[in-house]
């Protein structure tokens, strides 16, 4: 298979903004992101549809994860790291220097590359976050609890064992688990880094099918294992490469018709 180098003009950009029948709910304008003297993100805008998947592709070393953890502040806790442009979240610059970065956590959760549930039981890896913010009632954390597991897919698995650690969960069952974490502090958009990249199959369209089903009360943002599972799941796609975004389309436009040679050569695997 004959590979070719990506085109890197960024002249070439064709970003489209969100059609009208759609709502947009969080958005960033002209952000970098700096470690040191290296730019790592080179002035994205970007806006994500409510109620939608969004994933972001690209080669290795594109910086798509560096974006996403920008999304809710994530590469504050960076040393040496800077970010410097907006991230307009209901109105507010969200990246400005006097927000509370934990009540943007709280709005925007995540959940990352490799399952992390707390050593804890099931029940308190979810309760734990709601009492920290001032949750005290069994009645509400219960609820909230049974919520969050039905929600994520996984109520019926562990439902009777609750009060059973975490740690002895199966890979596919964790994710799902650190997935009704994120969502029991009720977010409006939850950032996914390659949340199945350590699952097998099976776990993996499991958690695929939760996020097909959370998007109906949950804006979605996505950097996925593969260019297949973008494909799958994902309503919208931003093709990122070098620290750029090239193309940002429906996802079924990207994939079968993309504006761009680049998009072309990364979706085909022509490129090198």
């Amino acid at each position: 298979m004959a590979v070719r180098p990506i085109e890197t003009d960024v002249t070439k950009t064709s970003i489209k903004k969100l059609p009208e029948n759609l709502t947009g709910v969080i958005s960033t304008e002209d952000l970098h992101v700096y470690y040191g003297d290296f730019e790592a993100i080179k002035g994205v805008s970007l806006e994500f549809p409510k109620n939608q998947i969004t994933a972001l592709i690209g080669p290795s070393g594109s910086a798509k994860s560096t974006y996403l953890r920008s999304l809710n502040r994530m590469n504050d806790e960076i040393k040496g790291a800077k970010v410097t442009g907006k991230i307009l979240y209901k109105g507010r610059d969200i990246n400005a220097s006097d927000v509370d970065v934990y009540s943007v956590r709280k709005q925007i959760g995540m959940v990352f590359q490799r399952p992390n549930p707390f050593s804890k039981s099931i029940y308190e890896n979810i309760a734990f976050a709601l009492k920290r913010h001032g949750i005290k009632d069994k009645n509400v954390l219960d609820e909230a609890v049974e919520t969050s597991l039905k929600q994520a897919a996984l109520w019926d698995q562990v439902k009777d064992r609750l009060h059973e650690s975490a740690i002895g969960m199966s890979g596919g069952q964790q994710q799902r688990l650190c997935i009704a974490r994120a969502i029991a502090l009720k977010p409006d958009v939850l950032l996914l880094d390659e949340p199945a990249s350590a699952l097998d199959p099976i776990s993996t369209a499991q958690v695929e099918e939760t996020l097909l089903e959370l998007k109906e009360n949950y804006s979605i943002v996505i950097v996925p294992h593969n260019m297949q599972q973008a494909s799958r799941i994902s309503d919208y796609t931003a093709f990122f490469h070098l620290g750029n975004v090239l193309e940002y389309d429906e996802t079924r436009t990207v994939f079968t018709r993309p504006a761009i040679q680049a998009t072309e050569d990364y979706v085909s695997g022509h490129y090198g």
